[in-house]
């Protein structure tokens, strides 16, 4: 059976409900969420030392998604159904997508597993007539100290490969190589790092960029 979504008004509301196809057919606004998976490793430098680097889990989307085929997007990126609660649609989606599941994961304060950033709304049309519009929620996890040798196990239907890659780094392609990217990436990537040593100042140049 397909999936119900959940169609909400520009504060949020719930407004009612309808199939995915339809929604997306129709541009719909709906709910939606983006997670973001972090974790800190230790890398070698060209300079000989050794220092811990921020990296994003990002997955390049499968060649059979009904849209943004073969684009890169943040960790997992889905829809809560409806009578599903957020905690609900992660704790099923997330291992789904990436193979990691919430109790692999921790807010980065150490308390709880994921932390809800902030949300935003965004509408894009795509070329082969479907559009995507979204009140989007985004989500942060780092992977757990005892957690950061596991490596993600993608689901071949929904990504064609899945890897993790220095913060500062993935912000610099966006902007120079935007195509290659979602449409929702880079703003939600903003409210994923809002507050760390990189994020903020790339707001300014890339307002262009949200919508």
């Amino acid at each position: 059976m397909e999936d119900q979504l959940i169609l909400v008004d520009e504060q949020d509301r719930e407004t009612g409900s309808c199939g995915k196809m339809e929604a997306h057919e129709k541009g719909l606004l709906h709910r939606a969420f983006s997670i973001f998976v972090f974790r800190k490793a230790l890398l070698d430098n060209p300079d000989g030392t050794r220092t811990f680097h921020t990296q994003l889990l990002i997955q390049q989307r499968a060649e059979g998604k009904y849209h943004s085929a073969g684009l890169w997007a943040n960790s997992c990126c889905s829809h809560p159904r409806v009578g599903e609660h957020f905690e609900e649609a992660i704790a099923r989606r997330l291992p789904e997508e990436t193979g990691y599941t919430v109790s692999d994961l921790e807010s980065a304060a150490g308390e709880g597993q994921l932390e809800e950033k902030g949300a935003f709304l965004y509408k894009a049309d795509f070329d082969n007539g479907l559009t995507e519009h979204e009140f989007d929620h985004v989500f942060v996890g780092w992977l757990r100290g005892d957690r950061l040798d596991k490596a993600p196990a993608p689901n071949p239907e929904e990504a064609a490969e899945m890897k993790f890659i220095d913060v500062e780094e993935i912000m610099n392609d966006v902007l120079k190589n935007p195509a290659r990217y979602a449409a929702w990436f880079m703003p939600a990537l903003l409210i994923a790092t809002d507050g760390e040593e990189y994020g903020s100042q790339y707001r300014e140049i890339t307002d262009r960029m949200i919508y």
